[in-house]
């Protein structure tokens, strides 16, 4: 008895069992998500994919690395998809691509797949992401995906130690810290303890460092400020930590067969193409300067006259009637009035500047100096088109806050605040559900009830 596993691309996994294969989280696109780039680098042979045939589809949660309209346009529509996710509109999407079968996953609910038993496992956000515990041919997986493991679902999981394998999201990634470098911490590089403890627990004969490693364009200085942990490092210190399990790496397109005795190759992925070298490893530099906002801006090109009116039209109206329709929470920085500077930076580097004065859930246009200046956001207009327009998320938008040294009374307010709660972020991202997908389905042309717009009162 034995299961063959086979990498796609980031947490996407096809598994076979007795003639029979399931995907996961099946991405087929570089770069995915718009603007991330697979490192290591391959190419997918799109006819193949539409020739093949899946006794399923499972999905771990919506996020457009995970969840992909373009991605499943290529498969059967007859296709079961399984999808763990808290809103109807996902569904309703998947639908409007032509799919019959579209299933919700309930934590700890058996789905059984002739010799598959797939069970989406609990995870700390249960209200966003699931995991994947897969029993086939003998074996008992647990595919981890994004997921924070829930204390419950813990100690239920560790209760079925040994685990044949892992999967497990070796990545920490600081999507904040690059929002203000000259105010970011530096931190060891090192391992969470919690990883190490769980793992432990778990106790599996094999470990698959899973969630890959991504770059963006050659220019950018993202591609060394992401990823502090490599391969090496992650292996190093869990057989050090686990001295009976073994870290198996898989690349994209890379198969092995898993059983009682042990892991072998198989056959890779006829449709997965590598490109160039593939053991490669991420090289972070967190000493490494980074370019400024007008820099970055002058990569990306020119606003035609429509693009450039909508980026206008939101930062005078739109983004005014969206952060006043969000219900915030009391207690944040925004709090007390303070004046928030917006700056967008065209092809050329050149800025224009917005002021606005924000209390609570109010905002108004100010006047430059009306007050001190007490939060800053900067980002090119073509990224701000592209969140707007596009589906873009915040990993690509090179946005910049508070990248300065502001008065002493707002520099110390400043020690408590999050940067998450910055208007830009908030009016682009709070409650922005499917914003990417519905942009994906805009593109295929497919008919949908757009209700976006329902989901976040935009």
């Amino acid at each position: 008895m034995s299961l063959k596993l086979s990498r796609i691309l980031h947490a996407g996994y096809v598994f076979e069992c007795e003639g029979r294969q399931i995907a996961f989280d099946p991405i087929f696109e570089n770069p995915f998500s718009r603007n991330c780039h697979a490192f290591p680098d391959v190419r997918f042979d799109l006819d193949q994919i539409r020739q093949a045939r899946f006794a399923a589809v499972f999905i771990s949660h919506f996020h457009d690395d995970h969840c992909s309209m373009e991605s499943l346009d290529l498969l059967d529509r007859s296709t079961p998809i399984y999808l763990y996710c808290q809103f109807e509109a996902m569904f309703d999407m998947i639908r409007a691509l032509g799919f019959r079968q579209v299933h919700a996953l309930q934590v700890d609910v058996e789905v059984t797949l002739g010799p598959f038993t797939v069970t989406a496992r609990e995870a700390i956000d249960a209200d966003v992401d699931a995991m994947f515990q897969v029993r086939a041919g003998g074996m008992n997986v647990l595919n981890v995906v994004d997921a924070w493991i829930a204390p419950v679902a813990m100690r239920e999981l560790a209760a079925q130690a040994p685990w044949d394998m892992v999967l497990w999201p070796f990545q920490t990634m600081r999507e904040v810290e690059v929002l203000s470098p000259s105010r970011a911490r530096p931190e060891p590089v090192t391992l969470p303890e919690e990883w190490i403890d769980q793992l432990r627990k778990l106790d599996p004969r094999y470990i698959v460092p899973s969630s890959c490693q991504f770059v963006q364009e050659t220019w950018s200085w993202y591609n060394h400020a992401f990823f502090p942990i490599s391969y090496r490092q992650f292996q190093a210190d869990i057989e050090a930590a686990l001295p009976g399990a073994r870290v198996a790496r898989l690349n994209p397109g890379v198969a092995v067969v898993l059983d009682a005795t042990g892991l072998s190759t198989a056959a890779p992925l006829s449709w997965v193409l590598p490109v160039g070298e593939q053991d490669v490893d991420y090289d972070y530099r967190p000493d490494l300067p980074a370019p400024t906002s007008a820099q970055i801006a002058t990569r990306f090109p020119a606003l035609d006259a429509a693009q450039a009116a909508r980026v206008q039209a939101f930062c005078q109206h739109g983004l005014l009637e969206k952060y006043r329709a969000m219900e915030l929470e009391e207690g944040g920085y925004f709090d007390q009035p303070r004046l928030w500077r917006l700056s967008l930076y065209d092809h050329e580097g050149a800025c224009v500047q917005w002021h606005y004065r924000v209390v609570g859930d109010s905002i108004a246009l100010a006047q430059e100096g009306s007050a001190p200046l007490a939060w800053t956001t900067e980002i090119s207009q073509h990224k701000l088109y592209a969140a707007l327009e596009l589906g873009e998320s915040l990993t690509s938008l090179y946005l910049r806050i508070n990248d300065m040294v502001f008065a002493p009374p707002e520099e110390a307010a400043l020690e408590d605040a999050e940067l998450v709660d910055d208007p830009l972020i908030r009016c682009l991202f709070n409650d922005a559900f499917g914003a990417y997908q519905a942009a994906q389905l805009r593109r295929l042309g497919v008919r949908w009830q757009d209700c976006t717009d329902q989901e976040t009162g935009g």
